[in-house]
């Protein structure tokens, strides 16, 4: 287990807030926030992974998990490399992977999972309008359209599902997604900021 990256994972129907609260918590000393986005951000694409990524994706395929899997490795391998990630000292937070039960399967190799969190809400509308909201903003027309929305909802519930159940249950926090940033970023480190001190003092010793 000393080999493995000591993980918090974030969970959340798309506009749950969990790429807010991750980037906020990698802003924390101690914390590495990774997010699924960056695995395809930061590939090179002439290397022989990214040649695969740019095979598919030029087809409108999606990725195959173990090579999506495999990217994400070589993209945390270098942050460590570089110093960014350093994983004696640093929690790794990811957000958007894995998404998929294979992934979860294939990431075991890789991460120790010590808290997944659940980004909760049982206000559907409040989340969709809150969707809207952002695409207006960032003017992403395409995803403020309801249907558009909704389908990414149920494409989120049947597929997370199952990577929950992957998990021990005792593992899993849910926590309501519904409320201000600073409220529910309070409520998450309640639950990452002992397991960060456990791990300080492990390392310390």
């Amino acid at each position: 287990m000393a080999d493995l990256y000591k993980t918090v994972l974030l969970f959340g129907a798309p506009g749950a807030g969990k790429g807010t609260q991750g980037r906020v918590l990698g802003t924390i000393p101690g914390f590495f926030h990774f997010a699924c986005g960056d695995v395809f951000r930061q590939i090179d694409i002439n290397s022989e992974l990214g040649k695969i990524f740019y095979d598919y994706s030029s087809r409108g395929e999606l990725v195959p998990d173990d090579v999506t899997v495999k990217m994400w490795a070589e993209s945390i391998r270098a942050h460590t490399i570089l110093q960014d990630f350093k994983p004696q000292a640093d929690i790794l937070i990811l957000d958007g992977i894995p998404r998929t039960l294979e992934q979860a399967k294939i990431m075991d190799a890789h991460i120790q999972v010590m808290k997944v969190i659940h980004l909760m809400c049982d206000n559907q509308e409040a989340m969709f309008e809150r969707l809207r909201r952002r695409a207006l903003k960032e003017n992403r027309f395409d995803d403020a359209d309801e249907k558009v929305i909704r389908h990414r909802w149920s494409v989120y519930e049947q597929q997370t599902q199952p990577v929950l159940e992957h998990y021990p249950a005792g593992s899993v926090v849910e926590i309501n997604s519904v409320g201000s940033p600073a409220l529910v970023l309070r409520d998450i480190l309640d639950v990452v900021a002992p397991l960060q001190n456990q791990h300080f003092s492990a390392f310390d010793g």
